[in-house]
């Protein structure tokens, strides 16, 4: 016959408020929970692996990487808790079990926004080291990790001393002290540090562009945490730290695709009206002539003070300087050798001077010497023109 009163004994003996039998259910329900939480993993991991590598989306390729990271040990923890909250356990200890979910579930968060802030700088690494920016961009990442993983493991660490009854008030008091007072002792190299990561990340240059801002005009040799340095055309090398060079307005040649050419010449004022209407016209031969260029417009702009101003408008396809000044030459002699045969002139700087009752004064004077004897020429009219003086 079965010994009823041992029985008896197992079932009325209590652990923690609760009987044996309910202590064995619980650690029924977590070994099932463990088998069944580790089986539900490698399932979806084994199907979000699948369709990740059938689709070029990188979210799914992000979230599988976050499951593999799940912790084991948590996860282990987690099937313990759900056995434990099959327990009728007293008020005291049902609140260490919710304390427990919150900190089990706050650490697993915790590990997969750390994984997940890996994942991402590694791929931004990848996708952005190039153009000699490998190091500058390494840099910044490992400090952009650095930076994001602190305040994650802060905020989580300070949540979870809340949830365990800790008075964070103060604590959080003595950090925001301490972190304006770090941050005001070191604000020019945060400055320029934050400079750096926005050009790692903004990209307005990169090593071997050439730029130019205000007096400045150089190619770029090293984008630094602090400093950018530039090697200018007179050979020297600039250094401008981060921060001064993004308040200022910075061209970059090497990302130019073409270059628009605005040019202006003069004619002489005896030109006639036939041969300024077929100037045009000769422009565009010439440029449409010449490879690597398109026109636009060339027009009879203005009446100038001693020219008939042109204004000529065209496009070198190739952002080449050389290339560009190459083109303007064989423009320039073109147009020199055209205007010969067409009989127009290119104007120079002249001024004409009007002296009413010049010639009137001259003859009522006297001349000295023999000067009397020569013919009169009408003055209505004084030309000044420069002239070349020999040395």
């Amino acid at each position: 016959m079965p010994d009823w009163a041992s029985f008896d004994g197992f079932t009325s003996t209590t652990f923690l408020g609760a009987s044996l039998p309910s202590w064995a259910t619980a650690l029924a329900v977590t070994l099932a929970s463990w088998v069944g939480m580790r089986l539900a993993l490698k399932l979806l991991l084994s199907r979000a692996s699948v369709v990740a590598q059938a689709t070029t989306n990188r979210v799914d390729d992000l979230l599988v990487d976050l499951l593999r990271g799940t912790s084991r040990v948590l996860l282990f923890v987690t099937a313990l808790l759900i056995g434990l909250s099959m327990l009728e356990l007293p008020a005291r200890w049902n609140g260490r079990v919710n304390q427990l979910w919150f900190l089990t579930l706050a650490l697993q968060f915790g590990l997969w926004g750390n994984r997940a802030i890996v994942i991402g700088l590694r791929r931004y690494v990848e996708n952005h080291a190039a153009g000699g920016m490998a190091q500058q961009v390494s840099t910044s990442a490992t400090l952009m990790s650095w930076a994001l993983r602190t305040v994650l493991w802060a905020v989580l660490l300070l949540a979870m001393l809340a949830n365990l009854g800790v008075n964070i008030t103060a604590l959080v008091a003595s950090l925001g002290v301490g972190g304006v007072a770090v941050a005001l002792a070191v604000q020019n190299i945060l400055g320029d540090l934050f400079a750096s990561l926005s050009i790692a990340v903004d990209k307005p240059f990169e090593v071997g562009d050439f730029i130019t801002m205000n007096s400045v005009a150089g190619t770029v040799e090293q984008v630094g945490l602090k400093t950018t340095r530039i090697r200018a055309l007179g050979g020297e090398q600039v250094v401008i730290s981060n921060t001064e060079l993004l308040k200022q307005t910075i061209n970059n040649y090497k990302r130019m695709q073409q270059r628009r050419i605005v040019f202006k010449f003069g004619i002489t004022y005896d030109t006639t009206p036939e041969q300024a209407e077929a100037v045009p016209g000769i422009v565009r031969r010439v440029i449409e002539g010449l490879e690597q260029t398109r026109f636009d417009r060339a027009h009879f702009q203005a009446f100038g003070d001693s020219s008939l101003d042109f204004e000529v408008v065209y496009f070198v396809l190739a952002p080449e300087y050389n290339l560009y000044m190459d083109l303007q030459q064989r423009i320039n002699l073109a147009l020199m050798r055209e205007f010969r045969q067409l009989g127009v002139g290119f104007a120079f700087p002249t001024r004409t001077l009007q002296m009413p009752g010049l010639e009137a004064r001259l003859a009522a004077q006297p001349l000295p010497g023999n000067a009397a004897a020569m013919p009169q020429q009408p003055l209505e009219q004084a030309s000044m023109r420069p002239r070349r003086v020999a040395p």
